[in-house]
């Protein structure tokens, strides 16, 4: 049966797998180095983290159609904290990172960090796209980025200026154009090739296309920097870099473990939603995750994630187990071992040209429409959090946007509509309760009873109420008792209340007053 079993994964590994391996590592290669610039580290650190995504979380990941890499949503907080730390902090930073997510993993926080609202989800994405469109728009003109996102996109007419103004031998015009000749392929390929053709992803389409135009016009443009070893690209991070950072590497690395995390289990619940294939185990694939990022960090290379780009290809390119994921990670070490000269051919204008169109995607259009139908509180978060990474940073845009749904929440616990009339006989009053009853609301409804007389005739209706809890509950039975010692009378259906929320014994100790409203 053994036998049987591998031969089968033999066959589809053969028959699917290895086709789609070799179309992701066709996405991932440009994408690794150019993620690696934007986020102000050496190309071959992205490629270093491309293989480790491959050959080792492949192995062992938990989401086995979805490739991990160098994320253009983490290019942001990494250029961030190079500014602030320095590139050899950066490896400690991501080994802190990928304990924290093995020991998540290991104790079943990962189904936790599904929680984050999907507004927050999209609006760091969106908040990232508007980053990253920003400052490789103006790497894309051989430029240097502004020290913000705000002063990134204030600056971006200054770059179109720069870019499409000729003058001889100007740099930054040769490099807008080369830059603007990548853009017109990545978004005009889908619509331009025949059939089959379309399996050649676009990025790497214009990638090549336009590195061999700027090679045969022999234009003076910055290239990609790749090292003759690969050896030669793995940095260890120093241990004099830790001591300085000190305890400053705990709070970094928690910061980037959870959007790493985010980051990673949204993109595979949305992998889920594209095959028919083994569910994520989502605990399992946050560990590999971990063990991942540690040994990028010990490496010198970017941290990783599960990337949506790469495992959609993945997905659509018909990879059916983890070997198309592995065997990405094995075209990648063997390119960047045997042809690095080629590498070297790239101008950084032609990766940065796809950063920008990458970055302009994950501003999603059709997610924004979707929120705005949840109504105007999601929209608000997704706003918050938008604005705040580009105003300030990442970690304060996703904490605002994490905090606002936490309000909404609160919101929502304490959102209770009394209403009270006189029946119209005038023989009792009518008490109706519409939405939650919670410790949050219990004062709104403690002051609403408490100006009523003692010795009324009440009827309570909850057929509107979305929830009550035993705080609100002891008070309604309390006041109960109240009313009925003075000589009044309070009927609620305490059995219909019972069967609502549960098995807890509501009835209330005194026989009186027990029916049906």
């Amino acid at each position: 049966m053994s036998n049987e079993s591998s031969a089968i994964d033999i066959k589809t590994i053969l028959q699917s797998d290895l086709l789609a391996s070799v179309v992701v590592f066709l996405v991932a290669l440009p994408l690794c180095m150019g993620i690696a610039i934007a986020s102000g580290a050496p190309p071959a650190a992205g490629l270093i983290t491309g293989i480790v995504g491959g050959l080792v979380v492949g192995f062992i990941a938990g989401a086995p159609l979805q490739v991990s890499g160098p994320a253009a949503g983490l290019s942001v907080i990494v250029w961030e904290l190079i500014q602030t730390h320095g590139y050899g902090a950066l490896g400690w930073i991501i080994a802190v990172a990928g304990a924290v997510q093995i020991v998540a993993g290991l104790i079943g926080f990962g189904r936790w960090f599904r929680a984050v609202s999907p507004a927050v989800i999209h609006g760091m994405l969106a908040g990232i796209g508007v980053l990253i469109f920003a400052s490789q728009f103006h790497v894309m003109v051989d430029d240097a980025p502004r020290g913000s996102g705000l002063a990134n996109l204030i600056a971006i007419p200054e770059a179109i200026m720069k870019g499409y103004t000729p003058a001889e031998d100007s740099v930054h015009f040769h490099a807008a154009m080369i830059g603007l000749f990548t853009l017109t392929i990545l978004v005009s390929w889908r619509f331009i090739v025949p059939g089959k053709l379309k399996a050649v992803p676009g990025p790497l389409a214009a990638v090549v296309a336009a590195t061999a135009v700027a090679s045969y016009l022999d234009l003076e443009l910055i290239r990609v920097d790749v090292p003759e070893s690969m050896l030669d690209a793995i940095a260890v991070p120093p241990v004099a870099d830790l001591m300085t950072l000190g305890w400053g590497v705990l709070g970094s690395g928690f910061a980037l473990a959870f959007i790493a995390s985010a980051e990673t289990l949204l993109c595979a619940s949305a992998v889920d939603k594209m095959h028919t294939g083994p569910r994520a185990k989502f605990d399992k694939e946050l560990a590999a995750q971990g063990i991942g990022n540690m040994l990028c960090g010990f490496l010198g290379a970017l941290p990783m994630t599960g990337v949506i780009v790469r495992s959609s290809a993945n997905v659509e390119a018909g990879g059916k187990t983890r070997a198309s994921a592995i065997l990405h990670g094995g075209w990648l070490l063997l390119f960047v071992v045997a042809l690095p000269f080629i590498l070297r051919a790239i101008p950084t204008s032609v990766l940065a040209a796809v950063l920008v169109f990458t970055g302009y995607k994950l501003v999603n259009i059709a997610a924004v429409q979707g929120i705005a139908k949840l109504g105007r509180g999601e929209v608000a978060i997704y706003g918050a959090t938008v604005v705040g990474i580009v105003a300030v940073d990442l970690l304060t845009g996703v904490v605002a946007g994490i905090g606002l749904s936490l309000a909404r929440i609160l919101y929502d616990m304490a959102n209770l509509e009394i209403t009270i009339e006189e029946a119209p006989d005038g023989a009792h009053h009518d008490l109706w309760l519409n939405g939650s009853a919670t410790v949050v609301s219990l004062p709104k409804l403690a002051g609403a009873l408490e100006e009523l007389p003692s010795d009324i005739k009440l009827h309570v209706h909850l057929h509107d109420l979305d929830y009550i809890d035993h705080a609100c509950l002891d008070l309604l039975m309390n006041w109960q008792k109240q009313c009925e010692a003075m000589g009044g009378e309070f009927m609620m259906d305490w059995d219909g209340l019972q069967a609502r929320f549960g098995n807890r014994d509501l009835s209330p100790k005194s026989p009186k007053g027990v029916e049906a409203a």
